[in-house]
């Protein structure tokens, strides 16, 4: 069916200064617009249009003309959201895609920061860090081919560097956002006119802004801090037959602050993972370990063992581990190994590192994870659990499950966990969820047309789609029972309605002074 445009005169009006700004081919409307408009679980209402400045200057003047109509505005970053986080909830609404702000401002070597437009995605800064010898402490999600700096900012995003340096809010010095009536708010010391060096100036403002999802304003640049690289590492796997052995292991290894980054997936997920390898995706992972490897040599040692090792042990694990350690020389990541193991093995055993060993040399894979190995609808949940409610959790969880064994086997519906420590409070606990369904405009439009076409085709069943929405909602309500919070927060996990009343008052009151008229996202975070 074809998707119909607004065309009131005061909507053409707008489009037409839109255009103005931006040219005609920086506003999208219609079929065109849709795979901007849809997230990878579902699509919403179809927005007025969709808008791609290329600069500051005309994102300022975008949110000013949309703001003046009084139209909803929300920002799209790398459009990897799965929690309606960029999904328009009316059809009055200016979709921002961030995707064009794409410059790296400055790297500024001797004050130790480097400044990104938002739509800069993560692969593009390590491009261009790697040969300077430098790095962000944390650097990236997995999805970092796609994902933006502003979208992670904006969302929170854990994976890369995480084990040390925690989530992405926990590596941003300072932030420019463009708040609803167009004006540029900076913070930390850029606040006072100075340079973007320093975060801490006052109160931390820069924080107001970090996992808002757009609720506040929309990211222009983000500031964040250089490290040098360590060229040294190790790799290490380890599995566990149960997920409390696996959550006390990671816990005793999070407390040391051994790694640079971890991972811990279910026997369901990595076996999933396993079925998508074909010989194109073998030979890329071990062109990967040559190229990340400190010489062919050593290259060719770790390629020898994971051809022994196979994948048999991976297929046996009920759950596994890996990790990366990284050192400033090879004793230091060796003497990290050393004792990672003693912790690893008090309840699990080591396996072969083959999955650490690819994730380290490529550690930003294409999104062909969006859909499951058989070409399946995907979508993910994630809670943050206080360690002394990881194992109550898991087994409400796994009881929850067990209840709708018979309705999940007859519609397809099938699962897997994935498992990260964020330093050292919280245990991530995300879900990903699997079911027969049609691909959407999302998957069109990032994936390749021949990835697509080599994957079995389903029809949606109305019934199957209500069946995951219920037991999307029965897992988030698993979650608050066990004292979750949660990253992406977008329009789907509770904040607004759960939030005590002098927090939720002050959220309410920021949210007043930098959007009187409630345009910028509505609806996230439940405002």
């Amino acid at each position: 069916m074809p998707v119909k445009t607004r065309t009131a005169p005061a909507a053409a009006g707008l489009l037409s200064r839109l255009e103005a700004i931006v040219g005609a081919g920086g506003v999208l409307t219609g079929e065109a617009a849709l795979p901007f408009a849809t997230d990878v679980y579902r699509r919403l209402e179809t927005p007025l249009a969709v808008v791609r400045p290329a600069d500051v200057e005309q994102l300022q003047a975008v949110v000013r003309e949309a703001a003046t109509e009084g139209v909803a505005i929300v920002p799209r970053g790398g459009g990897a959201s799965y929690t309606d986080g960029y999904l328009a909830t009316r059809a009055d609404t200016v979709l921002i895609d961030t995707g064009a702000l794409s410059r790296i401002v400055e790297i500024n070597q001797t004050d130790a920061y480097v400044t990104v437009e938002a739509g800069v995605t993560w692969a593009q800064l390590k491009d261009a860090l790697d040969p300077l010898g430098l790095r962000t402490p944390f650097f990236g999600p997995f999805s970092g081919l796609a994902a933006t700096i502003g979208g992670s900012m904006s969302q929170h995003a854990i994976s890369h560097g995480s084990g040390l340096y925690g989530s992405s809010a926990e590596s941003a010095v300072s932030v420019e956002v463009v708040i609803a009536d167009g004006s540029l708010l900076r913070t930390g010391s850029a606040a006072r006119g100075a340079s973007p060096f320093a975060r801490w100036y006052g109160p931390d403002l820069c924080g107001l802004f970090l996992g808002d999802c757009g609720a506040l304003g929309i990211k222009a640049r983000i500031t964040l801090p250089l490290i040098a690289k360590r060229p040294a590492f190790q790799c290490a796997s380890f599995a566990f037959e149960d997920l409390p052995s696996l959550a006390r292991a990671m816990r005793a290894a999070s407390i040391e602050a051994l790694d640079d980054e971890h991972f811990a997936i279910d026997a369901p997920l990595a076996q999933g993972q396993i079925a998508r390898q074909d010989n194109a995706a073998v030979v890329q992972m071990a062109l990967t370990v040559l190229k990340s490897s400190p010489s062919l040599v050593a290259g060719l040692k770790q390629l020898g063992k994971m051809a022994l090792a196979g994948d048999r042990a991976l297929r046996k694990a009920e759950y596994m581990v890996h990790y990366i350690l990284e050192g400033v020389d090879d004793r230091e990541a060796k003497a990290r190994l050393d004792r990672l193991r003693t912790l690893m093995t008090a309840e699990g055993v080591e396996i072969p590192n083959t999955m650490p060993t690819i994730v380290r040399g490529m550690p930003f894979a294409p999104l062909y994870n969006v859909l499951g190995p058989k070409g399946e609808r995907w979508a993910p949940l994630n809670g943050i659990l206080p360690h002394s409610q990881v194992a109550a959790f898991h087994t409400a969880l796994e009881a929850l499950y067990a209840g709708h064994a018979d309705e999940m086997t007859a519609r397809g519906v099938w699962r897997g966990g994935m498992f990260e420590v964020l330093r050292p409070s919280g245990f991530l606990y995300e879900v990903a969820l699997y079911w027969p369904g049609a691909q959407t405009a999302y998957h069109a439009g990032v994936l390749p047309a021949e990835h697509l076409a080599s994957l079995p085709q389903y029809a949606d069943d109305p019934a199957t789609t209500a069946f995951v929405h219920k037991l999307k909602a029965q897992i988030i309500a698993l979650y608050a029972r066990h004292g979750a919070v949660h990253f992406q927060l977008g329009k789907l996990y509770p904040y607004g309605d759960v939030l005590e009343a002098p927090a939720l008052d002050l959220v309410k009151a920021v949210k007043a002074a930098v959007d009187p008229k409630g345009v910028m996202n509505p609806g996230a975070l439940g405002l």
